[in-house]
């Protein structure tokens, strides 16, 4: 550690290492900075009277005084210090007393917390010696501090001064040119830097500008301060590869090429004669992209150590990414100055990270790179270095000739024939496993002509010397040797020659073994992950032990349960401290670290624990704006206003201090409270009547507690004892809109003389003056908030509330802040949604979420704290809350949502009962969902008699599926059904070919698709079936007729002019070999020459016909494909009719009457009161077989009267009559119903899709086969559910739905 008591040694450079929270506030930094010089902070702050250890020492004042107990004294006392920047200085005490004191350090009364600012500062406490220790100190650190030890016999204090100097005052500014107005006016400049860069990425090969705005007033024309930048506290001069720029307002500093040298701490310095300011962020550099997937990254910072005219010792940095291998070595290319050709000079791969390039020209000038490999592939190379020329130090002394690439020596002139004599001072520089670098001294005699040297080497153990360099002797006094053999031990010489001849070896070195001397590190201990913001975390570790020439430290980072390992700085770190930047918030991350030496990586150090990505907690700020809101004898009530800045955790409580106030002279602070309140209002007691007071308020969250507020004004203690009620306080706005916002209040605290009965609000604009306030609300507001409307979007506004009483209305609220009336992007509303399976959920979704956020519920904005009505779910930045039904009126209400920790998102829901009830609506369709169908399930008849079923569905998915049920079994493919479903219309299929008796019954389709369901039946049963299958029959038996020869016309008669009747057929698809047989009563007609045939019509006449020719006509079509039959009954048609009959149908009334013949010359005529019917859809009639009918639908009374039927067969008619009215009417429509509703043979009751059975709750009844009944005795929220009634008879099933909701009225009574 380093003290400003001994020789102000400084740490380690280079922010990058340990980097601060420079970052500062400017207004802020100049306040503390006046602050300070001027004293008035001390003015301000008494001794602080509040210390936990006090309220915690009840037990002690219990214990029997002893004669040992004292209060703290201090034996030996901090002295103030003066130290430069970058230093670090100690500031000690001993403390003495008994009980042990509790001892706390304060900066300008403000209490230090090492955790606000790690590595900043440290405390310590050994065998009663503190010491607060601050790290290399800047111009914040300028300032009093105060050390308290106290203990439950009492408190003492000392104080100590400590004053930071800028080591560029001594040198910068004494070098600055007078400028003439500063000096000669004493004009004092302060210096502003705003609009600044902040912690930077980029990657090799890109170009990285960073800047900051510098405000400097007064303002001067063409007034210039000096402006400087720094990397890792190192002045950085324009190159080609850093280019700086002033403005006159803006300093900018742009990397052309970033390389990882150029990763680290940029800190900019504006100074001028009044003083400086300097801001600074971290830039991090990451490998470009390998040109071969799992390469290593390029090696960094490579420099020439030790250059003389035969070789050049390079060393670098080991890269932090190895690739996907571990890396094998480097190789190590030099370029001569002036040329554009690389030369490799290492044909192996080097793991140390020095290597003597040899083989140079001397007076010539190289830069050199250095490439990493592994196993895949070659690195990039990395950035050249700087140029040094292949000669000896002395010789570079003495060169007069400017650089050109070529080195032009002068020498002193040589003395002649002289031999050189024995080197001094031999010995071994540097021994690795791949080479081993000699030094010397030349000979003490002076100008010797040009001396050489020739080295040689013995194995341990012999005395055979062997020469190293026989060809050619090496000019400088420095040599490297290579190929010795690793683990075996030499012994080096040295010999000098020139001109005259080879003088006496030196004194030989002590034995050597080749073989690395450097130790690769040993891997660091503990890594310490600590919160900082919420894209960084400080990460500190333990040191590795006795470890030779460390270059630094590589900090890498995981996301947990990823196991994929991320560099988090590119560039080597000195400290045991980084910050790692550009992590993901919220996230999860554990670290480690290792080493770096010239020998190699270290082992990795153990994986820290994991720690979340957040923001670091503060201390709160101070809170303001206390007022008064009763006043008693003794007492008064106060409020106060949340802090702005709550330090990154929520608000534990406050803290109330009071001070008496004489002649406007204010006494000394008292405590108010011990125990912290969480309301922001309190009431200090113990006051005393018409004396003045002063109060001041801190706030403590879970980091300790806040600096007071200021003062609050000077508040006289005596009775109220107006009538009218006091103000109403702890205003809030939320729900902040273009055109509205939603202002919340906490009633009065003093009454008045009757109860509080309502409120009023008032608003103005944020700059109108104090007559500008108006009413919000004409009428008295019932409820501590209300919604205001119609605002001004982009206008400021403030607000206040009043209350009253009978009395009147009373004192005005303190004003709300100024607020903006304007929606801010990304700002949702809460969004009312019914899920699957009917749960009704409020959805609110923020999209700035802090990890501290929390959803924070409320209903008529009172928090909801109760979970038996409503449940939290959150995803994601979404929070759900779901009700539980059943869903009663008491539900009805605001609901809010506000989000803590983000800039005011808040949104409201109003359930009204309207809308209470159409979610319920809603939320049943979704829990019992219906298939919405186009048509019900119908039949009809297609070719050859084919039955098909179907129905069209108006929309299912591509999941939907139909089952076919037929009399409670379901139907599957095959020869008898065959089933379509086309999904695209939704028409939905059944085909049969024929009926058969046993088809006669319920046809269903039951149609699913996920959860929605739906079905229709079709019942075929008596003479619906019977008359359906007779059809199908009838139409596949014409079918199969008129597939051979077939009668188009049937057989009919005619009158000729000449008497004859001529019986005449017309006939279709006949052949050459089609014959026609003529029958009469059975007997078969002899064929003549009466007997025609032509042009499809067949024809038999009958000449002088009489009765004896009355009788039935057949004629025969047949040949091989089948044959045909026509028949004709030549006498009194018209009389072989039944009377008229009534009879019922599902579908209503039909009246019908049998034929005992029935052809196409038979003319049908219905008569309804005398006139001639017309058909339309409830009015049908037709004819099956030799039934003639007619079919009224729905009838009703005015369907009542006389009906006739009218027959004319070509000769005569006949006319058949019935009256449908009276009885017979009845009796049809009652026969109707009893169709559909008789007979039954079993009425089943369901409960949520399970039978229930009669008991004393639940009464079924089933009377007189007709009627059903369901009676539920003593209703509660239990008998909520869907209900459904299932019937069956013989003829097939049907079946009913309907749901039942049991709600609580708002009195609990059911």
């Amino acid at each position: 550690f380093c003290s400003a008591d001994t020789n102000s040694q400084e740490f380690a450079t280079g922010l990058s290492d340990t980097e601060e929270a420079r970052v500062r506030d400017t207004a802020a930094y100049m306040a503390r900075r006046d602050l300070f010089t001027s004293g008035l902070e001390m003015e301000r702050s008494e001794v602080i009277s509040r210390k936990e250890a006090m309220r915690e020492s009840e037990h002690f004042k219990r214990m029997n005084e002893d004669s040992l107990m004292h209060t703290p004294e201090f034996v030996i006392k901090p002295r103030s210090h003066t130290v430069w920047e970058k230093q670090c200085v100690r500031l000690h005490c001993t403390v003495s007393g008994w009980p042990d004191p509790r001892v706390i350090w304060y900066k300008n009364n403000v209490a230090i917390d090492p955790l606000a600012n790690p590595g900043k500062f440290k405390l310590e406490s050994r065998y009663n010696v503190h010491s607060l220790e601050i790290n290399k100190c800047d111009f914040d650190d300028t300032a009093q501090y105060r050390v308290s030890a106290m203990n439950s016999q009492g408190e003492q204090s000392a104080f100590a001064s400590v004053v930071v100097k800028s080591r560029f005052h001594r040198s910068s500014l004494s070098s600055l040119p007078p400028v003439g107005p500063v000096s000669e006016y004493g004009i004092t400049f302060q210096i502003h830097i705003v609009d600044t860069f902040g912690v930077s990425f980029g990657r090799e090969g890109e170009t990285m500008s960073l800047g900051c705005t510098v405000i400097i007033y007064p303002a001067l024309h063409r007034y210039q301060p000096e402006v400087q930048w720094y990397r890792d506290d190192v002045l950085l001069s324009p190159s080609k590869w850093t280019h700086m720029h002033w403005s006159g307002d803006r300093a900018t500093l742009t990397l052309t090429h970033l390389n990882k040298e150029d990763e680290g701490l940029y800190t900019l310095r504006v100074a001028t004669k009044s003083g400086y300011e300097t801001y600074s962020a971290y830039a991090f550099v990451k490998d470009a992209d390998a040109e071969v997937e799992g390469a290593p990254g390029a090696p960094l910072d490579v420099r020439c150590l030790d250059a003389n005219k035969d070789y050049i010792i390079v060393t670098w940095k080991q890269p932090a990414v190895e690739g996907g291998n571990a890396i094998l070595g480097y190789f190590v290319d030099r370029c001569e100055v002036g040329t554009t050709h690389w030369v490799q000079c290492n044909d192996t791969p080097v793991k140390f990270a020095r290597f003597p390039v040899t083989g140079l020209v001397e007076g010539r000038s190289y830069i050199f790179r250095v490439r990493a490999v592994n196993k895949t592939g070659i690195s990039h190379p990395s950035r050249v270095s700087e140029p040094v020329a292949a000669m000896d130090p002395a010789d570079r002394a003495r060169t007069s000739a400017p650089w050109t690439g070529q080195i032009i020596v002068t020498e002193e002139e040589p003395a002649e024939g002289i031999v050189p004599g024995r080197p001094r001072e031999l010995q071994v520089t540097e021994a690795t496993k791949n080479y081993v670098v000699l030094s010397w001294k030349p000979p003490g005699e002076k100008g010797l002509e040009g001396v050489m040297y020739y080295v040689e080497k013995c194995v341990s153990g012999t005395d055979n010397w062997q020469r190293v360099n026989t060809e050619i002797p090496v000019k400088s006094p420095r040599f490297a040797l290579f190929d010795l053999a690793e683990g075996k031990s030499y012994l080096f010489r040295v010999r000098c020659c020139n001109s005259a001849g080879v003088g006496e070896p030196s004194e030989p070195t002590e034995a050597i073994t080749v073989g690395d001397k450097l130790d690769i590190p040993s891997a660091p201990g503990k890594v310490v992950p600590t919160r900082n913001t919420d894209t960084s975390v400080v990460v500190s570790w333990e040191a590795s032990k006795d470890v030779k020439d460390l270059v630094g430290y590589y900090i890498e980072c995981s996301i947990v349960g990823s196991d994929v390992w991320e560099p988090c700085n590119n560039k080597p770190v000195r400290a045991t401290r980084f910050i790692c930047h550009g992590l993901i918030t919220g996230e999860q991350y554990v670290f480690r670290v290792r080493a770096v030496n010239a020998a190699g990586l270290s082992q990795f150090s153990p994986i820290s624990e994991p720690v979340e990505v957040k923001a670091a907690i503060a201390s709160p700020a101070p809170p303001y704006g206390i007022t008064v809101l009763e006043c008693v004898r003794d007492a008064m009530v106060l409020s106060w206003k949340q802090p702005t800045f709550i330090g990154g955790a929520d608000i534990t409580g406050y803290f109330v201090d009071y001070r008496e106030v004489v002649d406007g002279v204010p006494g000394k602070w008292h405590e108010a409270n011990v125990k912290a309140v969480s309301e922001r209002a309190y009431r200090v007691s113990e006051l005393r009547e018409n004396r003045k007071y002063q109060f001041q308020v801190r706030a403590a969250n879970m980091a300790g507690v806040g600096i007071p507020s200021m003062p609050s004004n000077t508040f006289l203690c005596e009775e109220w004892t107006i009538a009218v009620p006091g103000p109403p306080h702890d205003l809030q706005v939320l729900e902040v809109r273009s055109d509205s916002l939603v202002l919340l209040w906490k009633p009065p605290v003093y009454q008045g003389r009757d109860p509080v009965n309502g409120f009023y609000v008032d608003i103005k604009e944020g700059d109108a003056p104090g007559e500008a306030w108006r009413g919000v609300n004409t009428k008295a507001a019932e409820k501590t908030y209300l919604k205001v409307k119609d605002l001004k979007e982009g206008q400021t506004y403030v607000l206040r509330v009043r209350a009253q009483n009978k009395a009147g209305v009373g004192k005005t609220s303190d004003a709300t802040e100024p607020v903006l009336a304007l929606t801010k992007p990304g700002t949702k509303e809460i969004v009312v949604e019914v899920d699957d399976d009917g749960v009704i959920s409020l959805n609110f979704e923020c999209s700035n979420l802090t990890p501290d956020s929390k959803f924070v519920w409320s209903k008529d904005y009172e928090e909801i704290t109760d979970s038996s009505r409503l449940t939290t779910e959150t995803k994601g930045n979404k929070l759900e809350r779901i009700w539980k039904p059943p869903y009663l009126l008491e539900d009805i209400g605001v609901y809010s949502c506000l989000v803590t920790h983000t800039d005011g998102a808040s949104s409201s829901y109003t359930l009204s009962e309207e809308e209470l009830k159409r979610l319920l609506e809603v939320s049943h369709d979704h829990k019992f969902p219906i298939i919405p169908l186009k048509s019900d399930l119908a039949v009809e008849l297609q070719e050859k008699g084919r039955v098909r079923f179907w129905l069209q569905a108006a929309q299912m998915s591509a999941n939907g599926k139909v089952d076919y049920v037929f009399n409670d079994n379901v139907l599957s493919q095959g020869d008898k059904y065959k089933m379509n479903f086309d999904k695209n219309t939704g028409v939905i299929e059944m085909f049969m070919e024929s009926l058969t008796p046993q088809d006669e019954g319920t046809y269903t389709f039951q149609l699913n698709d996920g959860k929605a369901t739906n079905q229709s039946s079709l019942v075929l049963i008596g003479d619906v079936f019977k008359q359906l299958q007779k059809e199908s029959e009838f139409q596949r038996k014409e079918w199969f007729r008129k597939q051979g020869p077939h009668f188009i016309e049937g057989l009919s008669w005619e009158v000729t002019p000449e008497c004859c009747v001529i019986l005449k057929c017309k006939v279709g698809n006949i052949k050459k070999d089609t014959s026609a047989l003529w029958h009469k009563d059975g007997h078969q007609i002899k064929a003549d020459e009466q007997l025609g045939f032509t042009e499809g019509v067949l024809k038999l006449e009958i000449a002088q016909i009489s009765r004896k020719d009355s009788g039935v006509y057949e004629v025969v079509l047949k040949d091989e494909r089948g044959k045909d039959t026509s028949t004709l009954n030549l006498t009194d048609q018209a009389n072989s009719s039944t009377p008229l009959k009534i009879t019922s149908t599902d579908e209503g009334i039909r009246l019908y009457t049998f034929v005992s013949i029935y052809n196409d010359l038979l003319q049908v005529t219905w008569h309804y009161k005398d006139s001639a019917i017309s058909f339309s859809d409830r009015i049908k009639s037709g004819v099956v077989g030799e039934q003639l009918w007619l079919q009224i639908t729905e009838p009703t009374e005015k369907d009542m009267g006389k009906y006739a039927i009218e027959f004319y067969d070509g000769k005569g008619g006949l006319r058949r009559t019935v009256e449908l009215s009276g009885q017979a009417f009845d009796d049809a429509f009652e026969g109707k119903v009893k169709k559909q509703c008789w007979p039954y043979s079993e009425v089943t009751w369901l409960k949520n899709d399970r039978e229930i059975t009669s008991d004393e709750h639940c009464i079924l009844k089933f009377e007189s086969g007709k009627f059903a009944s369901f009676t539920i005795t003593g209703v509660n929220t239990s008998d909520s559910g869907k209900y459904s009634i299932l019937v069956k008879n013989k003829f097939g099933t049907e079946s009913g739905d309907f749901t039942v909701s049991v709600f609580i009225p708002e009195s609990g009574k059911k």
